[in-house]
């Protein structure tokens, strides 16, 4: 009898049944602030001692470079009302015997600071108005009109700013005796300070970071209504550009009023020289407390200037890092 296997059927076994929906949702896990490490903790700044050694620190460190700062310039000013032996005087006394105001009117007098100070105000004058035709049109070129060359004027430009000053001092003094392709002698003229300074690689490279931040939309409204580039420089990019052009314009002032080296080389005339020149070929002659009057008069414009435009500068130098 032969065996037959029987096939006993295969029970399915049910589906397991789904995980509950609550079970599928995932915790969403709250980002925690990042924080930052220093050498002391914020918690510690809030207790009462983190708090005295905060405001101690803080409060020396701003008074050294206050007085680190400040000090030479009361120097200055008080060692002018000083006599000659006091200055002289180990150790040296803070405080003049007697404060004598005179000394500044005697400056005045023997070094004939007023011939000076009238030549160096039409150097700067002449040096801001040059700076700022030439250069303004020169980054707004670079930046908004984009020319062919563009980027390699850029990069030659820029590549000035690696050669250091005095590098360039003899080529320069050479152009001025004998100015190319015209044969001019500038020596002695307010154009061997003006044209120099009104090549300034740096300006350009200040003037086209903020030109470069001007949204492009206005210039183009400018173009739908008919303007020309030129109307668009004057009446749309220069109101904007205050800011820059403030800083620009401090900056190639005291350029000129502080050099010494160029103006030294290209004003050998006594009634042609600048306040520093001035001031350095008659120091000679001089009694010490008198020239030290007379380098605090030749310091109270640029000071001022500093003074007084102080935020301008700040904020010309920081808006064009703004966007791009």
């Amino acid at each position: 009898m032969s065996q037959s296997t029987v096939q006993r059927p295969v029970r399915a076994v049910p589906d397991s049944p789904p995980p509950p929906k609550h079970t599928r949702r995932r915790r969403k896990t709250k980002e925690r602030p990042q924080q930052f490490r220093g050498l002391v903790s914020p918690h510690t700044l809030t207790t009462r001692r983190g708090k005295i050694v905060y405001w101690t620190v803080l409060t020396f460190v701003i008074t050294g470079f206050t007085l680190a700062f400040v000090f030479p310039l009361y120097w200055m000013v008080t060692g002018a009302m000083k006599s000659p032996d006091e200055l002289v005087a180990v150790p040296p006394s803070f405080f003049p015997e007697e404060l004598n105001f005179s000394v500044y009117a005697e400056a005045w007098e023997l070094l004939d600071l007023g011939v000076f100070l009238k030549n160096t105000l039409i150097y700067a004058a002449g040096a801001w108005f040059f700076t700022l035709t030439f250069d303004v049109a020169a980054a707004y070129a670079l930046s908004k009109l984009r020319p062919v060359f563009g980027k390699v004027v850029l990069a030659l430009v820029l590549s000035t700013l690696m050669i250091p000053p005095m590098v360039i001092l003899l080529p320069a003094y050479l152009s001025v005796v004998e100015l190319p392709i015209f044969g001019w002698n500038l020596l002695n003229t307010p154009w061997a300070i003006w044209l120099p300074a009104a090549a300034n690689g740096f300006f350009i490279f200040l003037l086209k970071r903020f030109f470069d931040s001007i949204p492009r939309e206005l210039l183009e409204a400018a173009q739908i209504d008919g303007a020309s580039p030129m109307r668009i420089l004057w009446s749309v990019v220069l109101p904007v550009s205050r800011p820059i052009l403030g800083v620009v314009s401090i900056l190639a002032v005291v350029n000129v009023w502080k050099d010494f080296v160029w103006p030294l080389l290209v004003l050998p005339d006594s009634e042609k020289m600048s306040i520093s020149v001035g001031i350095s070929s008659l120091s000679a002659q001089m009694p010490q407390n008198v020239l030290i009057a007379a380098l605090v008069i030749a310091s109270i414009p640029a000071i001022l200037v500093f003074l007084v435009f102080q935020r301008s500068i700040m904020a010309g130098l920081t808006a064009g890092s703004l966007k791009g």
